[in-house]
């Protein structure tokens, strides 16, 4: 008798008599030791099954047979009805995963045991841009990836008669996750679960349950547990330090699941916070436009006059449109750093702006934006923690015809004023525009001759 058709006789025999007594709870109860199989001619990689997968699930048809290590355990309750293999026990590259319709697969499949995959007659198929194998499930018209019955496992699924391995996990940093690393078992150091989930269980009672865990840079994952598994109703830990699981991901989201609370050591003390958000009264807005001649060319200039970069997180820039008390538009500056004694230009028409002056600004926004100023408005430049630190203009005061009017032209901080000021004061600008009065200069500007965006000159 062939080896994978004994194999299939006894093993579908064995699970037949696992699942009449299948009243026995305890997930200890052992099953009798599985057949298993010398190797078979492996011929394929996951990469060549994987390529099978166009557009639509598929019943494979071809001959091929791919080897794995498992690296997900149900034995804890947090899995249920999927293994997870990888295509090696130490330093793996590539991970794939199968959905079985069988109870308490760790009896049959232990962790680091070496299997192999049948694929012919396997379905295969894509969710949330994961590919995976499986039996078939049919509902209104469309076909998808489904469990494998469990009379069908022993004609796809086999042990080595080698001793299971011992799995290393990968180590493998948040802000580093890579697409290829899905389905693997992998090590995470210097994580905690976030503050939010302090207090809290592992997860709610029959509902699967994410929990926000970080590490010590403030990088996010979701750990995913079970309301069905062991320790779904004990409290999480509070502690730092390192955890084993298999990588999991939903299109670019990835998520952590563990196989039991060994995989856990949580127990040091909790990460410093992370500090992202600064204030700086070095920080002030340093020149304003609205071309006589170019409308789509208007700007806003930042400068930072510190020894220091800093980091805009948590800053914002506010316009009040003409005598409006309530804000018009704000601009979230997050994400971006302002250089050492150096500028930020902001344009609400990158493309124009690039034509104009020869070269991008460092944040293209949007019209009707703070920086689409027609030069009768209001801004403010508000720091993090909520603070006023610089101010053009008076809010609730329309700006045509008074002392801080720049339509048709252009509002330039004076070069010895090196701090902002959360009071406008006319003393510390040069302004330009189409009317003059009241300190200002009757002298429309035109872009780009007129204007130094990018340069405190």
């Amino acid at each position: 008798m062939k080896p994978f058709a004994y194999y299939g006789k006894v093993l579908g025999l064995m699970v037949a008599l696992y699942f009449l007594k299948s009243c026995v709870k305890d997930r200890d109860f052992s099953a009798p030791k599985s057949p298993c199989i010398e190797a078979p001619p492996v011929n394929a990689s996951y990469a060549d099954v994987k390529g099978l997968y166009v557009d639509q699930t598929i019943q494979i048809q071809e001959e091929l047979i791919i080897e794995g290590y498992v690296s997900s355990s149900d034995r804890e309750g947090n899995f249920f009805s999927v293994l997870y293999f990888q295509d090696s026990p130490t330093a793996p590259s590539e991970g794939f995963q199968i959905e079985v319709d069988l109870r308490d697969s760790h009896l049959f499949f232990p962790v680091g045991q070496r299997i192999f995959i049948k694929t012919k007659g396997l379905y295969l198929g894509k969710s949330k841009d994961i590919l995976k194998l499986g039996g078939v499930f049919n509902a209104f018209g469309n076909t998808t990836v489904g469990r494998l019955p469990a009379t069908a496992i022993a004609d796809h699924i086999f042990t080595s008669c080698e001793d299971a391995q011992r799995m290393e996990p990968l180590s493998v940093d948040l802000a580093e996750l890579q697409k290829g690393q899905t389905n693997i078992l992998v090590r995470l150091d210097r994580v905690e679960v976030a503050e939010e989930g302090l207090g809290g269980n592992f997860a709610v009672d029959r509902e699967e349950t994410v929990i926000t865990l970080q590490d010590c840079n403030d990088q996010e994952i979701g750990m995913v547990n079970s309301g069905f598994s062991d320790s779904f109703n004990l409290e999480l830990p509070q502690g730092s330090g390192s955890m084993v699981g298999v990588l999991l991901r939903e299109n670019d989201d990835y998520f952590i699941a563990i196989r039991g609370l060994a995989d856990l050591a949580l127990s040091g003390e909790r990460c410093e916070e992370v500090i992202t958000e600064f204030t700086s009264d070095a920080l002030f807005i340093s020149e304003l436009a609205d071309p006589d001649n170019n409308a789509d060319a208007r700007f806003v200039e930042l400068y930072h006059a510190g020894e220091e970069a800093l980091p805009l997180t948590g800053w914002e820039l506010i316009r009040y449109t003409n005598d409006n008390t309530e804000i018009s538009s704000r601009l979230d500056l997050t994400g971006n750093t302002i250089p050492a004694q150096g500028t930020f230009v902001i344009s609400p028409n990158g493309e124009a702006f690039t034509t104009v002056y020869g070269f991008a600004p460092n944040l293209a926004v949007g019209t009707n934006s703070p920086a689409d100023s027609n030069g009768d408005d209001n801004l403010v430049l508000v720091d993090p923690f909520g603070e006023i630190i610089d101010a053009f203009g008076r809010i609730g005061e329309d700006g045509t015809g008074t002392d801080h009017e720049f339509e048709d032209g252009r509002a330039v901080r004076n070069l010895e004023v090196v701090t902002g000021n959360p009071l406008f004061n006319a003393l510390e600008w040069t302004i330009y525009n189409d009317s003059g009065g009241n300190g200002t200069l009757n002298l429309p500007q035109n872009a780009p001759e007129d204007f130094t965006p990018g340069a405190r000159e």
